[in-house]
């Protein structure tokens, strides 16, 4: 028998797509450094030979204990990288970064690109993959991308739940270039986990 740890806030997913009152910027922050900093321990070589590559991060599983900490989920996939195995099931499409998809490689970038991807749901209020939008914008990846590589049209995809002030605009858009750094399509172009814990605190100092 297993037990875990009771969540009363439930999952990411649930604030973000279920809920008919969703999580405040603040509380989207402080969610992403607390997910970011668990993939960066999974992912720490100077602790851990080989790293943990999680392999199924998404916005469900993502609990928020009752101060909205976040812990990591579902660690069925997870396995001593990098690896050449690659598990996936049918929510994970969305989140597949392209390498993974040609080669069924995976390494830490591979974690980092599917955090990316949580971090695009977070800022626009979108499911990754979603059939009842127009088929333009039904891959939230590709439609986000062009508009927040420009600070004047970055708005455009923004969670309209949301109250956006000229700081916490300043922020999105920061967000939004750490989310096109981790989805980048060249690996090499990603930041390691620890890199990403980095530029969340700076944003929250």
């Amino acid at each position: 028998m297993l037990v875990y740890e009771f969540m009363p806030n439930g999952s990411l997913a649930k604030h973000l797509f279920e809920n008919s009152q969703t999580l405040s910027w603040n509380l989207r922050l402080k969610v992403a450094l607390g997910a970011a900093k668990g993939l960066a321990f999974l992912h720490d070589e100077a602790n851990r030979k080989p790293i943990v590559i999680h392999q199924d991060f998404r916005c469900s599983n993502v609990l928020l204990d009752s101060d909205y900490n976040a812990k990591l989920f579902h660690f069925h996939f997870a396995v001593d990288g990098p690896t050449n195995y690659c598990q996936i099931d049918m929510y994970s499409i969305g989140y597949l970064p392209p390498e993974t998809a040609m080669t069924g490689r995976v390494t830490s970038m591979y974690d980092v690109y599917r955090f990316g991807v949580v971090l695009l749901e977070m800022l626009c209020g979108r499911l990754v993959v979603d059939e009842n939008r127009p088929s333009e914008e039904g891959y939230l990846v590709s439609w986000a991308k062009p508009f927040l590589r420009n600070k004047d049209k970055i708005f455009r995809v923004l969670d309209p739940r949301l109250e956006w002030g000229k700081s916490s605009l300043i922020e999105a858009y920061k967000i939004g270039s750490l989310a096109l750094r981790c989805t980048s399509v060249k690996v090499e172009n990603r930041p390691s986990m620890a890199e990403v814990v980095e530029a969340l605190k700076a944003l929250q100092a």
